[in-house]
């Protein structure tokens, strides 16, 4: 005679059964997480930790302790059973690899115990809480000191004036609703994007983020939608004097590549050079804008989300991780920065600087008119400046080159 289970399991109808209780011992495979990466003796050792957590240990533990006290999200809880819930090092865990190797949000469940859906919460609240705990320091616009620092390493590479480079990224969305594909494919991208706009200075630091312009539009669409200038209108960005070629200037710039208009604060390369001079001053320019291609290549690399389709529907949230890994980035360069960090070629010592750096004209508290407004927008897109500009930039690149090619 057949047993109760036997009954019961004849009688087992999947469609019309419960969903099935999946037992998931977290607390004993936090003590593994634990035993492999957080203890005093971890089984592996920190270059592997680096190259799963994509930091350093002690820089992942700083995020944890600091979005413990953004949100009790990230702190151990017990449930109405009196059983401890998952731990922060579990939930910023799945988080970042979500980030990291661009995943499944289940894809650690067989290590974490951690569900699909409790993974991927707990990636949109480490994405939010990184971007309202570190966003205002790591994602900020360049202070006075920034801006001394940035116009020393742009001099020393024959740029004075420069404070970076920008450009365009596109990031593939999976998830784009039919009704939508139109306006977020472009002809050369095939299929739906979205765009981000950031400037990057030499060490790999992003200085600027943009990002949700569709991505049927190009470079100079999303500049025109753009933040970048914001602070530049009202006078709130430090104020830069430089000459070059003994001209004076007194606007900043960033090196472009052929798209961006003719503005005052781009300098572009020369697409067909016939000179010697114009030859030499493409060949520094192209090199130099080269900062803003291996950030995007280190980000992608680093963080390989952004390098897969991207899976999520809400463009919000999407905005959202971009920021994240934008911000984490820059914590990473910190963290491996050492007094050594800009290459031997950069001697920011080679000569007196001629660029000098001023308080903003304006705090965030004063009424900007709108007069003011217009003027400085006319100086930001005046044509003539960035003309005259880059023929000083020319004459600079020829005369430091050959004064170089005497002293050696």
């Amino acid at each position: 005679m057949s047993s109760l289970e036997d009954l019961h399991e004849a009688a087992y109808d999947p469609r019309s059964a419960p969903r099935k209780y999946i037992r998931r011992p977290r607390e004993q495979y936090h003590q593994h997480l634990v035993d492999d990466y957080f203890s005093d003796n971890p089984l592996y050792p920190p270059n592997v930790f680096r190259r799963r957590f994509r930091m350093s240990r002690p820089l992942f533990l700083r995020i944890v302790d600091e979005l413990g006290k953004w949100s009790d999200y990230f702190i151990t809880k017990l449930d109405a059973l009196n059983r401890q819930g998952l731990t922060p090092l579990q939930k910023c865990t799945t988080a970042i690899r979500q980030l990291a190797n661009g995943s499944a949000a289940d894809h650690l469940d067989e290590y974490l115990k951690i569900g699909d859906s409790t993974g991927l919460e707990a990636m949109k609240m480490f994405a939010e809480g990184v971007i309202a705990v570190f966003g205002g320091h790591y994602l900020r616009h360049p202070t006075v000191e920034d801006a001394e620092r940035l116009l020393k390493i742009g001099e020393s590479q024959g740029f004075p004036g420069m404070f970076g480079s920008i450009d365009c990224m596109h990031w593939q969305w999976e998830r784009c609703p039919n009704a939508w594909k139109g306006q977020f494919t472009r002809g050369d991208q095939k299929v739906p994007t979205i765009i981000l706009e950031a400037v990057a200075s030499h060490d790999l630091w992003i200085w600027h983020a943009f990002f949700g312009v569709a991505g049927s539009n190009n470079d100079i669409n999303v500049l025109n939608q753009s933040t970048l200038f914001i602070e530049e209108l009202k006078g709130q960005a430090p104020q830069v004097h430089y000459a070059v070629n003994g001209n004076q200037y007194s606007t900043g710039y960033y090196l472009a590549d052929g798209i961006y208009p003719e503005w005052a604060v781009f300098v572009k390369s020369i697409s067909l050079p016939i000179t010697e001079k114009d030859k030499l001053f493409a060949q520094e320019q192209e090199s130099k804008r080269k900062d803003i291609e291996r950030a995007f290549g280190v980000l992608r690399r680093r963080f390989c989300i952004l390098k897969r389709p991207a899976r999520l529907h809400d463009r919000g949230q999407l905005e959202k991780v971009v920021l994240a890994c934008l911000i984490l980035h820059n914590m990473i360069v910190e963290d491996e920065k050492t007094n050594d960090n800009i290459e031997e070629d950069l001697d920011l010592n080679e000569a007196p600087s001629t660029t000098t750096v001023h308080a903003p004209a304006f705090s965030p508290e004063d009424y900007v008119t709108f007069e003011r407004v217009l003027e400085k927008d006319a100086d930001i897109r005046d044509s003539s400046t960035h003309k005259q500009l880059k023929k000083d930039l020319i004459e600079h690149i020829w005369r430091r080159s050959r004064a170089r090619r005497n002293t050696s």
